[in-house]
């Protein structure tokens, strides 16, 4: 392509020489022309031959005739338009852009070919003559490097956009792309290539003809065979009229217009659609190309441009059919005309002058004088640039980059009868159903939900869209396997026959049957069998091209996401810390650790405080609350700590002293709660101690560290955690894990939760200690933009919803566990209890030794003690049997006994003591009466 364009430039420079020198002897003009001219000068350059070269010559004669019709728009002056016919020659063009350059010419519309335009820039730049082009759309012609070139049609660069759009509409990743090897194409295909990166889909091969017409059909053929052995099957054609016939005509041939096969042409497809009949297109019939896309720049419907559609038939005689450049030719006529009008109306004239660069190289053998500048050209270029009119193209006005305002196309598919429209795109709002015009009314949105397009009929006469790609001539993918040394279940296992089975192999097996076409693959073990591989060695192979995809036990990390594409995770995955922990044998003070000594004693607190509150609340009011001070401290303790089970029996009357007692019970009921709760997990729970409760005590631990060779884990704990890597330590195998976590060579292991829990599945000394501290999962690895990733991906969700992925998950994963709990570690032991039993024994021992000594106090005080010192003592038996009686009696009955005793003890006594005294009085009286006879 390089060689081609070094040609092309030095073919340039040869003709410039050699039309220099034909121009020798030329009769040179200073200082300035007249300062009238009756007639202005416009040059045209096209190629006669060709559809467009046809309808924009007749276009372009119907403008000049309309415009000379109008004297309003030139004051009296008249357009001469003449036509060049470069004949497919850029000398030719090269010649008649000199040729008019040297007859006063202010303006020159063309040239038809890219090629051209970017060396008669150059001459337009120095001669200051607006070059003004419809057709010589390459986007690299800039207006920083081509000032004097104009566009005015919209440039490739929007239609290889609206390209894009559609193949990301369709979710097509990979495409290959036809064109033509000369500037035009070229640049539009690097253009191309651009906005398909911008939306991750690429382009997998390009084939160059050589520059149209020059293609002959062995060339095309050679091109599309080798397009053949190509995966992608969506074909961008961007050429000319007769190379594209060609490609089109030597595909139908090789069988690629058919089901499976995606073209898309740019618009010189359009542009024989429009402009030629069936009898005059240049291909056997419609059927060739049936379900072909193809753009057409748009052009609104108007009154205008009906008219003049109207009037075609008589201005080609029903020769040519008019296309959109037909309208662009005629527009572009109407442009200069109104750029010429304002330059009268701003009193420009028109003049010529000598160059100031040649003037030194007159009378040279090349007499470069012959050669004027315009001396109006800035000024006619700056109000081409600000023109502002309603053309049969539209409103015409240009951007802040020289470009056409609001470029958009028509989508039209190809179908049998003719062609029909698919939907629009425009720069302002994509792919869409409705007009340009009509969206400019409204809030540009170019979200993915707001793309549409019609349904299209593809090649193949079938309305379901194409795949896109198809898997190269049956060849067998290479899919690489890690060849583990530990954990062999979850990847591969080689039996007997050398095949390769496991739980990844068996996942990515059911996927590829759900595929609705068949994939030849065979497995290639990557790894020496003496230690687990380098997944991110074995993910580089995919883009090192010696392996198509890679299947196993690979986490998806972003390093690795750079580089391939991952199908949809099969099973989640995270890194967890394993650890040694000891069991918590029960102790009789368990029912004491729900709650820790601060807690106890503040609740305790608690207790007492509330007691008191509402002791002072209640005192002056409730007699149940008044009484001796031993009372009252009593009742305080009984009503507080009696709120713990909700049993206090004294009524609260004032307000406060209730608000209180409410707010209290719902604390105490929290309390209740939570201990009850705690106290259930602590009995019934086999209870586990490490001093490592997670990763972040694990980081401040300064301990070694083990890890799975090969495992992502590593670059992880260093580069992420900053872990100095001397605390790291590789481990190999599951009986590594466990002999370095005894022997304490590591702390803790740092791995994958799968493969934890295989192990912990036969090492029940060890156990997951906090929580994952990534979040991720396994996929399958296949190159960046494969089709295949996405087609695997769905069916890893359909063997999801159907319960498949699941039973595979239980075939290979699913171990028991060990037993961790016995049946008589699942019952509560006397012990967990040992310490309640022993307070309760205490607090019975001691009441009862308190009611004890109180009896015996109250037996003491109570006994009557004997009068009669001749009956002795009563006998130990007949004590220890009143005691008993004593004890056994009802408090008061005893106590009314007692009381009895003492009156009849009094009234004996009493009764006694006056029976004395009547006999004492008696004998008084006896003796008082027998004295007088003495």
């Amino acid at each position: 392509m390089m060689q081609l364009a070094y040609h092309g430039f030095l073919m340039n420079l040869v003709c410039f020489a050699l039309t220099l020198i034909l121009l020798h002897g030329g009769e040179p003009r200073v200082g300035a022309s007249a300062s009238t001219h009756d007639v202005v000068k416009i040059g045209a350059i096209f190629t006669l031959k060709t559809i467009n070269g046809r309808v924009s010559k007749m276009a372009i004669e119907a403008a000049e005739k309309d415009v000379n019709s109008d004297p309003r728009i030139l004051g009296g002056r008249k357009l001469s338009i003449t036509i060049h016919d470069s004949n497919f020659s850029g000398f030719l063009g090269f010649m008649g852009a000199l040729k008019f350059l040297m007859t006063d010419t202010v303006a020159i519309i063309g040239p038809q070919s890219s090629v051209m335009a970017h060396t008669l820039s150059h001459l337009a730049n120095e001669l200051h003559v607006p070059l003004l082009s419809f057709i010589a759309l390459d986007p690299t012609l800039t207006p920083l490097q081509h000032p004097y070139f104009v566009q005015t049609a919209p440039n490739d660069q929007f239609q290889m956009t609206a390209v894009a759009d559609i193949i990301s509409y369709f979710r097509w990743k990979e495409i290959i792309v036809v064109y033509s090897d000369d500037d035009q194409s070229r640049n539009g295909i690097t253009v191309l290539g651009d906005k398909l990166a911008e939306r991750r889909c690429k382009i997998s091969y390009k084939a160059a003809l050589p520059p149209d017409p020059t293609a002959s059909p062995s060339d095309v053929a050679d091109q599309l065979v080798k397009i053949q052995s190509v995966e992608a099957r969506i074909i961008v054609l961007h050429t000319f009229t007769k190379t594209g016939v060609l490609v089109f005509d030597v595909a139908q041939k090789l069988g690629m217009i058919s089901k499976g096969y995606v073209w898309i042409a740019t618009a010189w497809l359009s542009t024989i659609l429009d402009s030629s009949s069936n009898s005059l297109l240049p291909l056997n019939s419609y059927n060739t190309i049936q379900g072909v896309l193809t753009l057409r720049p748009h052009t609104p419907q108007s009154r205008k441009k009906e008219v003049f559609t109207s009037r075609w038939k008589q201005i080609s005689n029903g020769s040519f059919g008019l296309n959109p450049y037909g309208l662009y030719a005629y527009d572009s006529v109407w442009m200069i005309a109104y750029a010429l009008k304002s330059f009268f109306d701003q009193n420009g004239t028109i003049s010529f002058s000598n160059n100031t660069n040649l003037i030194g190289m007159r009378g040279d053998t090349l007499d470069l004088g012959a050669l004027s500048v315009f001396d109006g050209g800035k000024q006619l270029l700056d109000n081409i640039l600000h023109i502002n009119m309603t053309g049969l193209t539209g409103p015409i006005q240009f951007g802040s980059d020289r470009s056409p305002l609001h470029p958009s196309y028509d989508i039209l598919n190809v179908i049998a009868t003719g062609y029909r429209s698919i939907g629009y795109w425009s720069n302002y709002s994509g792919l869409s159903v409705i007009t340009p015009e009509k969206l400019y009314t409204k809030p540009a949105n170019r979200s993915i939900s707001n793309q549409h397009l019609y349904d299209v009929i593809w090649p193949g006469n079938t309305t379901e869209k194409p795949r896109g790609w198809v898997l190269n001539n049956g060849r067998q993918l290479r899919i690489g396997v890690p060849n583990r040394v530990s954990y062999q279940d979850m990847v591969s296992q080689i039996n007997g026959t050398n095949a390769v089975h496991g739980y990844c192999i068996d996942i990515f097996l059911a996927a590829i049957k759900l595929l609705p076409y068949a994939v030849q693959h065979r497995f290639i073990l990557f790894g020496d069998g003496h230690k687990n591989p380098s997944y991110n060695d074995l993910v580089n192979m995919i883009t090192a091209d010696a392996f198509d995809a890679a299947i196993g036990d690979i986490t998806i990390v972003t390093d690795r996401t750079r580089i391939v594409d991952f199908t949809q995770p099969y099973i989640e995955s995270g890194l967890v810390v394993v650890a040694p922990v000891k069991r918590l044998k029960s102790s009789a003070w368990a029912f004491l650790r729900p709650f820790t000594p601060l807690m106890w004693g503040v609740t305790a607190l608690f207790f007492l405080i509330v007691g008191a509150v509402v002791w002072i609340l209640e005192h002056r009011t409730n007699d149940e609350f008044r009484g001796p001070p031993k009372k009252q401290i009593a009742t305080i303790l009984w009503f507080s700590f009696s709120t713990l089970f909700f049993s206090h029996r004294e009524n609260i009357v004032s307000p406060l002293g209730r608000i209180v007692l409410i707010i209290w019970l719902f604390v105490v009921l929290i309390i209740n709660s939570s201990y009850t709760a705690s106290l259930t997990s602590i009995l019934t729970v086999q209870q586990l101690s490490s001093p490592i409760t997670g990763i972040d005590t694990l980081i401040s631990s300064n301990k070694p560290i083990g890890f799975q060779v090969g495992s992502f884990a590593e670059n992880y704990l260093t580069k992420e955690l900053n872990i100095p890597k001397r605390r790291l330590v590789p481990l190999g195998s599951p009986e590594e894990y466990a002999i370095a976590l005894e022997r304490g060579t590591v702390a803790a292991v740092v791995d994958e939760r799968p493969y934890v829990e295989l192990f912990l599945s036969n090492h029940c000394k060890f156990s997951i200690r906090g929580q994952e501290f990534t979040k991720g999962g396994w996929g399958f690895a296949f190159p960046r933009d494969s089709p295949l990733a996405i087609d695997m991906s769905t069916a890893i969700l359909n063997l999801s919803e159907n319960g498949e992925l699941q039973r595979i998950h239980e075939k290979w994963l699913s171990k028991k566990a060990c037993d961790l709990h016995s049946t008589d570690n699942e019952q509560l032991q006397l012990n967990s209890f040992r310490g309640l039993f022993l307070i309760c024994g205490i607090a019975f021992f001691l009441a009862l030794l308190i009611y004890f000594i109180s009896m015996v106090h109250q037996f003491c005080q109570n006994s009557p003690e004997k009068s009669d010192p001749s009956n002795g003592c009563s006998s130990r038996s007949a004590r220890i049997q009143t005691f008993l009686n004593f004890v056994d009696e009802k408090e008061d009955i005893s106590h009314k006994k007692s009381k009895r005793k003492l009156e009849d003890i009094s009234s004996i006594a009493y009764s006694k003591e006056n029976h004395l005294r009547s006999i004492s009085k008696r004998v008084q009286m006896d003796i008082s009466q027998e004295a007088p006879f003495g």
